[in-house]
């Protein structure tokens, strides 16, 4: 029986349907993967499901060979280590001799043994031509330049954000979305930039989890300035708390109060109240 399932490989955390001859594989198993670029050891994300009929040779499709065993497991986790090794310091030393604006960040080999892909950061284009031939002169295998940017290397690097949790980009999140300033300030949080940028020295991705929410209950809460009706009387308001859906009204004597939402109402230019409030 012929079944899909989604796999994570490789360093940056890709994901990928792959087709699997049969139910062997559970969620959360380590599988041998065929990929576009190579054959890789992954993380079975989903269980299998039934597909038959399906074309299991479209494009951008991967295939698990097999589960992988204690030995395969074992080989993906010395290849892992390749960045600590004299391959890793070999690299960095020819990028030095030859004065190229690169920064290596990481060397990813495939399991199947037939590619290496260096991931590197540069500010603009770099003509590597002669580091590859350098290269595959020292490895004897294909190499693949990479070129990738600051949150890509904290997908690579990184570990704990400062709520103490990992990483989002090195767990799930799959693409990278914009995240805005605006989104910051949707949110009254603080704009000082250490407590608002994440380790790759970018806005945090979590800023944009709840945004569609801020925007909506925002959307439903009176702009600073309205004249409203209260319990208390008549006021202005001057501020708001987004998520207690709660407004803070001045009154005419100077004092500040807080009031749910639904117990204030618009007041018109001849100061009656408004049910639309």
């Amino acid at each position: 029986m012929t079944c899909l399932t989604k796999v994570r490989y490789g360093e940056m955390r890709y994901h990928i349907d792959s087709v699997v001859a049969d139910e062997a594989v559970r969620c959360g198993d380590c599988a041998v993967v065929r990929t576009d670029r190579g054959v890789e050891v992954g993380t079975v994300l989903t269980a299998p499901q039934s597909c038959d009929g399906c074309d299991c040779s479209a494009p951008g499709l991967g295939e698990v060979i097999r589960k992988a065993t204690p030995e395969d497991v074992d080989r993906h986790k010395a290849l892992e280590m390749v960045q600590k090794t004299p391959d890793y310091h070999f690299t960095v030393a020819k990028i030095e001799e030859m004065k190229l604006p690169m920064k290596l960040v990481k060397i990813e080999r495939l399991f199947g043994g037939g590619k290496m892909i260096f991931h590197f950061l540069s500010e603009g284009r770099v003509d590597f031509r002669d580091l590859v031939k350098e290269l595959a002169r020292q490895f004897h295998t294909r190499i693949e330049m990479k070129q990738i940017g600051v949150r890509d290397e904290a997908r690579l690097l990184g570990d704990f954000e400062t709520c103490g949790r990992e990483l989002c980009c090195r767990t799930w999140i799959g693409e990278f979305a914009p995240v805005t300033m605006k989104m910051a300030k949707n949110q009254k949080t603080t704009l000082d930039p250490g407590k608002i940028s994440g380790r790759c020295g970018r806005l945090k991705c979590c800023l944009r989890y709840e945004d569609e929410v801020y925007t909506e209950l925002r959307s439903m809460l009176p702009r600073k300035g309205t004249r409203v009706e209260t319990p208390k009387g008549p006021g202005v308001i001057v501020s708001y708390d987004i998520l207690k859906l709660q407004v803070t009204v001045e009154h005419a004597n100077g004092e500040r109060l807080a009031f749910a939402l639904r117990e204030v109402s618009k007041l018109d230019e001849r100061g009656d109240s408004r049910a639309d409030g």
